[in-house]
């Protein structure tokens, strides 16, 4: 049965093939009038700039880690200088994943936006093929890789050896994942406020009007942020379920009988190569008649890749593994390890739901913030945040049962399992996800070029639906991470030898807060870059519209080019301190005490998952009840629709709302299993 790992890349190669089908089909679908081709040419060279600087910084970045990397564990017998091999083809298939999604979505945006002026059914089809590309060049590439590399190395050293050069795979990944975050979040929420409050409060000229000159860069910041930045991010933890995996079930090499004696360690290759054929299939799911709801056709496909997960696993993980087992004094069934998996599954599922409770427009609590805005600002950012605080509560407590419930089934391989288990289709939920921004772009691109009323009615009804299905794809991203980190955190403790954790211990307590003050510094950087640029973009803006003759009539054309360079330059420079921070502390730490470094995991890992949901949700309820109040909103017999003081004061409060769910709370998620990373990586050398 081990032979078949030999099959795993090839599994890889089928979703970058996918992929390639879906690119070509959308290339040949009519991308509309000159005026909308223009303006869709104008975001696409925005977003590949951008990428090109960003990916200049981080080659630097990258060689000096490799180095670093081969240096530290040259002739080691537990470790390889090849680990900066594994490094570096993961920063390289993780930047390349996001660089092909954002690729495609700037293809599919116009095209959407084009199949918008007959239906609603061929624009989503298209919107959603878009983000399929970005969800099967994720899945494809990690897989690829990783199981690649795990094929090579098995030939050179042992089970343990080669998990711990295989891990500096999941840095690399990591390491490039927060930068495109980070970088990516800034850009786009710096476009996207400045935008707003320059255009709608400021100068009172509708969203994506072509007089605005932070259009351009707004559109731009969709694909590096949105799409980029989530495949990176959903890369990385899909590579860190797959690594914390791999490194728990290394043990079980002693005990489990040859020929199959690493089936533990190759099972998550093996889930994750299935998870990629069954989201394949589930893309054919998603469907939507005129007039439908395309939430529905969404979910459908979601639901429907998750039910047929359940069935394969089922199979795979009775025949790959021993019926029973025992080791450290547990006794491990294989359905046991189904039951954790289906945990994960199960898990990932319900935050998706209450997600979307929380941030719908068919919901209490956006309907609630929507109601708010009708007294002003200061309600609808109270309403909000009482939202965004309220919707951590059973996120949370589902993490907490799916954890003892998986260690119960298959103790800390169960754990590891269960975030496996819930990013097995993360080609199906990435498409979902990456569905939103394109949707987004559409929109943008009817309104500046002045397409008739029902074609943007169409877009925006796709929209906002893709705000909801990116808040679910947030609180999906989160609850993995916070699974992958609890696994990725006993893989560090396996390999630095430490079997517990006494918080009654002064070191461990103070590792705790000072791991538990991490995102709250993380965020407050990531958000005052975002408040920095935004300034920067309205003052651009006004200056535009004070100095160029006959643009506010419409008769002159923006400078939309000063605005995409502001971004530009704000994301890139203001990147680096949170990237490094998330790097040079658990290296500060570890190598002063591996048991503080332990505490400091603890204590960024609960208190990121807090703010991250906190966050991202707030955000996310704070759009929609702009997009809800924009759509004509009756409260007590008066209606309120854009211009209104309501839509002004729900304009201020999504415009708080985007660093919270574009930039730091997303981001958070990847400051957490970072963190884990780096301590298993550098685990070897302090244990």
């Amino acid at each position: 049965m081990e032979s078949l790992i030999y099959f795993i890349p090839i599994l890889g190669l089928a979703a970058l093939m996918f992929s390639y089908l879906k690119s070509r089909w959308i290339d040949k679908q009519d991308v509309g009038t000159a005026k909308m081709a223009e303006i869709a040419q104008n975001i696409r060279d925005g977003a590949i700039a951008f990428l090109k600087t960003e990916y200049k910084v981080l080659f630097v970045f990258v060689l000096a880690v490799a180095t670093l990397l081969g240096i530290s564990n040259f002739g080691r017998q537990d470790s390889s200088s090849l680990i900066s091999v594994s490094f570096i083809v993961g920063a390289f298939c993780s930047g390349l994943a996001g660089y092909l999604g954002m690729i495609a979505a700037t293809k599919a945006n116009v095209r959407t936006t084009n199949a918008a002026r007959t239906g609603l059914s061929p624009a989503l089809k298209i919107a959603f093929s878009g983000g399929t590309i970005m969800g099967m060049n994720v899945v494809g590439l990690a897989i690829l890789g990783i199981s690649s590399l795990f094929i090579i190395y098995s030939n050179l050293w042992d089970a343990f050896r080669v998990i711990n050069v295989l891990s500096g795979f999941s840095l690399g990944a990591s390491s490039i994942a927060l930068f495109a975050r980070v970088g990516g979040g800034i850009y786009t929420k710096a476009a996207d406020v400045g935008a707003d409050l320059a255009g709608k409060v400021y100068e009172g000229i509708p969203e994506d009007d072509p007089r605005n000159p932070a259009t351009i860069a707004d559109n731009v910041g969709d694909n590096v942020g949105d799409v980029a930045g989530m495949g990176a991010d959903l890369f990385e933890s899909y590579i860190g379920a797959i690594i914390g995996t791999m490194v728990l079930g290394a043990v079980f090499t002693s005990v489990f009988e040859a020929p199959n004696s690493l089936a533990a360690v190759t099972l998550p290759l093996i889930l994750a190569g299935v998870g990629i054929i069954l989201s394949i299939v589930g893309t054919f799911f998603v469907n939507v008649k005129e007039g439908g709801n395309p939430q529905k056709a969404l979910n459908m496909g979601e639901f429907g890749t998750t039910g047929l997960m359940v069935v394969a696993a089922y199979f795979i993980i009775n025949n790959w593994l021993p019926a029973n087992w025992s080791y450290g004094g547990f006794e491990y069934t294989s359905m046991g390890v189904f039951w954790a998996t289906i945990i994960g599954l199960s898990a990932g599922t319900m935050i998706g739901l209450i997600t979307e409770y929380y941030t719908g427009t068919d919901y209490a609590p956006v309907r609630g913030i929507a109601n708010q805005s009708v007294t002003g600002s200061a309600t609808n950012i109270i309403a909000g945040l009482g939202v965004g605080m309220m919707s951590t509560g059973f996120p949370v407590l589902i993490l907490a049962a799916s954890i003892v419930g998986a260690h119960h089934f298959a103790s800390l391989y169960g754990i590891a399992i269960a975030a496996l288990g819930m990013l097995s289709t993360t080609g199906i939920q990435l498409a979902v996800d990456a569905y939103g921004p394109i949707s987004d772009n559409a929109g943008g691109i009817a309104e500046m070029a002045n397409l008739p009323k029902e074609v943007r009615e169409r877009t925006d009804k796709l929209d906002a639906v893709g705000n909801t299905t990116a808040a679910i794809g947030k609180g999906f991203a989160i609850g993995s991470a916070a699974l992958t980190a609890l696994a990725l955190f006993s893989a560090y403790m396996t390999q630095a030898q430490i079997t517990t954790i006494d918080i009654a211990k002064p070191i461990i307590m103070a590792g705790l807060f000072i791991g538990a003050m991490l995102p709250f510094i993380f965020s407050a950087l990531a958000m005052g870059a975002v408040g920095r640029a935004a300034k920067e973009m309205i003052i651009e803006v006004g200056r535009q519209f004070r100095e160029i003759e006959g643009l506010r009539e419409g008769t002159a054309k923006a400078e939309y080019s000063k605005c995409v360079e502001i971004s530009t330059k704000a994301a890139i420079r203001e990147m680096i301190l949170p990237g490094l921070m998330a790097i040079a502390v658990p290296v500060a730490v570890g190598f002063t005490s591996k048991e503080m470094l332990a505490g400091v995991l603890a204590g960024v890992t609960s208190s990121g998952v807090l703010m991250a949901i906190f966050q991202s949700n707030s955000g996310g309820a704070w759009d929609n009840a702009k997009k809800l109040i924009e759509g004509g909103l009756v409260i007590e017999g008066f209606k309120y629709g854009k211009g209104s003081e309501a839509h002004k004061a729900a304009v201020v409060g999504d415009t708080v709302g985007d660093p919270f769910k574009d930039t730091s709370g997303p981001s958070i998620n990847i400051l957490i299993k970072l963190m884990a990373v780096v301590a298993l990586v550098i685990a070897p050398l302090i244990k």
